[in-house]
């Protein structure tokens, strides 16, 4: 009698440890996240802090990586032009072959007439990126605060346009070619001269003459957002 009493309390017992084990079981897998879900996290994160976007040119495409977690407001400002397809059939407008390519401002036209922009932006030049051959700047006015749509890429190392060197305030680094360097290096290599435009003062258009204009228009016929890999 005492046996099958013992018996059937080791019965008990074994039993709801079975019950506790596969109710902590159930709860740890319920907390886990889905591979789905964990896959999608990483791209988003990978997305949110290098944002891509592809520049087509009439001279080649030009794949470029933008540093958002370097330079946040630079880079919102540029996907906001980008995204309202503000650079389409614009051109570069100033290409100096041992110094830098400049696009992002002037509109394709006889002759090339600069476009209205949105508010100028706050100069993160001090996010510690250098102006190195290959990564694509901010161009601006005397005044360091003054960037808005026009942007250039640097042909050599030009760390001469970083903060502190030749100029206290410098020049914000927000991306790189990752791809179309050839291209870049075929638009550096275009000639130039000096060509008539219709800029934008404050609030008044006025004709001036650019130099290092490409003689033969190099166009940017879109600029766009390349899809995040799945």
């Amino acid at each position: 009698m005492i046996n099958r009493f013992i018996a059937l309390a080791l019965a008990l017992v074994v039993c709801a440890a079975m019950v506790a084990w596969a109710q902590e079981k159930q709860e740890q897998e319920q907390a886990k996240p889905t591979k789905t879900e964990g896959k999608s996290d990483k791209t988003t994160s990978k997305d949110t802090e290098h944002p891509v976007v592809v520049m087509k040119t009439s001279m080649g495409i030009i794949t470029i990586e933008l540093f958002n977690d370097k330079a946040p407001i630079t880079v919102k400002n540029f996907l906001g032009y980008v995204d309202e397809h503000f650079y389409d059939s614009t051109v570069f407008h100033r290409v100096m072959s041992n110094f830098m390519i400049q696009g992002g401002g002037f509109m394709n036209a006889n002759p090339i007439r600069q476009k209205k922009t949105k508010a100028p932006i706050k100069n993160e030049s001090d996010n510690g990126v250098r102006n190195e051959r290959g990564t694509i700047a901010m161009a601006r006015m005397p005044d360091p605060n003054s960037a808005t749509s026009q942007f250039f890429i640097n042909v050599v190392d030009n760390h001469s346009l970083d903060r502190g060197v030749a100029d206290p305030n410098g020049y914000a680094v927000f991306g790189k070619v990752i791809s179309g360097m050839d291209v870049v290096d075929k638009i550096r290599a275009v000639k130039t001269a000096d060509a008539p435009a219709v800029a934008r003062s404050a609030d008044k258009v006025i004709s001036t003459t650019l130099q290092n204009v490409p003689v033969t228009r190099v166009v940017i016929e879109s600029v766009r957002r390349m899809e995040p890999k799945k």
